[in-house]
This record gives structure tokens, sequence and C-alpha cells, in this order.
């Protein structure tokens, strides 16, 4: 069993799917493990430390490769030397992706598509969009602090006193959570919203304020998957309203709103900007895929209104140590939960393997795609 590990070459990625760390765990398994020269390097991860580990350090990693690792989906072409059948595990965006998914069917390629991965408890270990969102949720206050132009805690100085900043988080899931926590730590003054009731609890434990409609039904518990689902006109309504009219007293504004294959649900409007403070910012973590935030642009500072608007493509990346770690870990999680000792490789189960295989047999396979 050949696993492979191969360099991230998607624009702004810098993280790297194994580390030296899970290198040495899958050798104990019995795998060996290629990397490709030079995979780890945007993760300060040195070649001399994957060989230190028992990697195989080459130019050609997927060359007889069982199992080719990834951070986003390999291309294709560079998979040319692996063994028929062979996996692609990675994260592989497949709504966004689907002609590289094709591709992967028509190479005969089985390709696991790990942000499928079904929130169960068994799963807990291997979920890659929790891993990354908790990073991204923390990350995306830190770039919120450092352009925002003032403190965030109450300070009392003999000079006077500073007013704590206030900050709204927009979508209490992973990110959400690790959001409030992190502005919390800050010293900000929190509060948070989201369609479904049962996170007021999570928001409270948190020490934050809820702030959430209460004259329309909103989702009681989680919605399909353990995500927010698209609310009724009448909530949507009522939602923008409260928002509206609390938004305009906040400083930090923090939205994590997503739903999966879906473009992002449009949470502030040009108006709700328009009615901030000058020198606030909002930080939109869904940016990639379309925003929360109307005029929001990937890895661009807009300024509108006088308020700040930030939003990454990769949040995550820009924490390359840490997330590439956690991210290691949920792949080596899933692999060697799975792993067969008489068969010397990982064999699945339907539950967790119909739920994220994309492709097998030369043929696109999961349901998600085919309906």
């Amino acid at each position: 069993m050949r696993i492979a590990v191969l360099k991230e070459r998607a624009a702004g990625e810098t993280r790297v799917s194994a580390t030296p760390e899970t290198v040495k765990k899958f050798k104990a398994l019995g795998a060996e493990v290629a990397v490709e020269a030079g995979a780890g390097e945007t993760a300060s991860i040195a070649d001399a430390d994957f060989a230190a580990a028992g990697a195989e350090v080459t130019a050609d990693a997927a060359s007889g490769a069982d199992i080719v690792l990834g951070v986003q989906g390999p291309d294709p072409a560079l998979l040319g030397g692996v063994k028929p059948g062979a996996w692609i595990v990675a994260g592989l965006d497949p709504f966004g992706q689907r002609t590289r998914v094709d591709a992967y069917a028509a190479a005969g390629l089985e390709a696991l598509a790990m942000e499928f991965m079904p929130r169960i408890t068994r799963a807990q270990s291997m979920d890659i969009l929790s891993s990354q969102s908790n990073l991204a949720g923390y990350k995306a206050v830190i770039e919120a602090a450092n352009a925002y132009g003032r403190a965030f805690p109450m300070m009392m100085t003999a000079a006077g006193t500073i007013s704590a900043a206030k900050c709204f988080v927009m979508g209490v899931g992973v990110a959400g959570l690790q959001a409030i926590a992190t502005a919390r730590r800050l010293g900000a003054q929190v509060s948070a919203t989201d369609v479904r009731s049962a996170t007021k609890e999570q928001i409270l434990s948190l020490g934050a304020k809820p702030i959430f409609v209460e004259t329309v039904a909103g989702i009681e518990g989680e919605g399909a998957g353990g995500y927010a689902t698209e609310m009724s006109e009448e909530y949507q309504k009522a939602q923008a309203e409260l928002v509206s009219s609390h938004i305009a007293k906040q400083d930090i504004v923090i939205t994590t709103a997503l739903i999966p294959g879906r473009a992002a649900p449009r949470l502030i409007t040009d108006a709700q900007i328009a009615s901030m403070k000058p020198g606030s910012v909002i930080f939109d973590l869904a940016v990639a895929q379309g925003g929360n935030v109307e005029g929001s642009k990937a890895d661009e500072l807009v300024v509108k209104h006088g308020v700040k608007i930030i939003g990454y493509a990769n949040t995550p990346a820009k924490l390359p140590a840490d997330a590439s770690a956690l991210f290691a870990r949920n792949l080596y999680n899933f692999l060697s939960a799975f792993w067969d000792k008489e068969a010397g490789r990982p064999v699945l189960d339907e539950e967790i393997g119909n739920a994220i295989r994309l492709t097998q047999g030369g043929k696109v396979v999961n349901e998600r795609l085919l309906g």
C-alpha cells in the first residue's frame, strides 16, 4: 500500500495533506509513504522532516500510488502514474469542480470527497470542514481586530476610559462559535444570531448575547447534515429587520453562513452597511461562495460607506502550520479507522463510503451529484 502526498498547486494554497506525525502513523500501519519534494514548504515542514519520519521524498510521488492525499483535489494530469482504481482523498469541491470529478471518473479513479463526510459522532475526528472552520473563525476575528482602528477590550486609564468594541457574529456553526470565543477573549462585547433556535444555549454558554427573531419560527434543531437550510421569506424579512436595527450599533461583524452546494445566503445589504459607523469592520467568511455581504470581494479590502469589508478565498490557508496539522490528522483518522490489517489497506463501510465516494468504476456514483 503506497500513499502519495502531493504538493498543492492551487493559487493561495499553503497547506499540506500530511505531516511528519501522520507519516509515522501511516508507516506504523504498514503503508509506504511518498511525499512530493517541497510539499510542506509553505506549511513550514521541510523535506528533511518528512524523510526523518520515514517518507520517501521524491519528485514523482504519485507513481505507483494506491492512495493520493490532497488538501484540494489534484489535477488529473498529475495522476498518470497511479495504480488503476487509486483513491483520491481530499477536499474535492464536488459542486464547484464537477469537470474535475468527471475527469477522475474517466480515469478510473475512486474520488473520496472529505467535505461530504457525514456529521455523525464516529466521524467527528475525520471532519475537515469542522477542523478548518474552527481555525477560520479564529482568524476572522484576528484579521478584523487588525483592520479595526481601535482596541477591542474596555480600558480604564488615567487619561480616560475606552469602551469595549461591539462584535456581532452571524451564523453559529463551528466557525461562528470560535469567532464568538475569540472575540470574547479579546475583550469585546459579543452578540450572535442564527436561524437555528437551538444555538441560543451555545451562544449563552460562551458569554455572548443571542439576537433572535421571536415572532417567526426558525429551525428548532439542526438542518440537514448539521447545517442551516434556507428559511421562509417571512423569516428572512423578519431577520433582516432585526439585523438592520442591531448592526447599526456594531463595530465588528463576522458573517459565516454557508449552505452546501448553494451560493452563500446574503445577510448584509449595502443599506445595512451604510447604517454602520465609519471605521467599522465586516469579515465575510463566505466570500469564496458568493459572499454573505453585498460587495465583498475575495482577497480584497473593500471600503463602502466608510466600512471596511474583508474576506479571504481560503482563510484556513492563512494559518498553514496548524491548518495542515489538523487536516492531516483528519485524513489519518479516516483511513486508519477503516484499515484492514489482513488486506493491508482501508476498506470502507456503506454509511461513510457511500456518503463521500464520488466516482467508482469509471462513473460518477454519488447521489448528491446525480440528483
